[in-house]
């Protein structure tokens, strides 16, 4: 099952947090960044992949090392920009690497990029805990487990589930 229709289940489940104003909330930051920064909506697309490619990849090994990855979504995951969700999840050298494979792929500027990570990271964990429980207990978020339990094939959905949530918004 795609990372939307696990988004889509869980706005429908009243036991999980996603909800139309929580997606609506991740969809306009991610506008307000397109639009703030003048970028075209395939640029931003590619860009929040990357990101989410490599949020992913991250969560996936502090999972590995033990952190509880759900603690890291609650304690980042916004819709306003927090330098230390960048931090929190990327070491210098990650996010140096993550930057030019991004100006690369996009010919969106570093700085530029740069200055978008504080932002489009918590955006990205913020999406990721649609699947929590409304009920405060701890338990399976399926929006998170499918996101780090993807087929492997290195094509992470989150801008393409971002881009048909916005859909919700309407």
């Amino acid at each position: 099952m795609g990372l939307f229709d696990l988004v889509s289940k869980a706005v429908s489940d009243p036991n999980l947090q996603a909800s139309v104003g929580q997606i609506g909330g991740i969809v306009n930051g991610l506008q307000q960044v397109q639009q703030a920064q003048n970028l075209d909506s395939d640029n931003t697309n590619t860009l929040l992949s990357l990101v989410g490619t490599q949020v992913r990849s991250s969560l996936k090994q502090q999972q590995e090392n033990g952190t509880n990855v759900s603690e890291l979504l609650e304690q980042f995951g916004g819709t306003a920009s927090n330098a230390a969700a960048v931090s929190a999840l990327f070491s210098g050298t990650q996010q140096q690497q993550l930057i030019e494979m991004a100006a690369a792929k996009t010919g969106i500027d570093a700085n530029t990029i740069q200055s978008m990570l504080p932002t489009l990271v918590p955006l990205v964990l913020n999406f990721l805990q649609t699947g929590k429980s409304t009920s405060g207990e701890a338990g399976q978020n399926p929006v998170l487990s499918g996101f780090l339990d993807a087929d492997g094939d290195g094509d992470v959905d989150i801008a393409d589930a971002m881009m048909l949530a916005s859909k919700f918004k309407g």
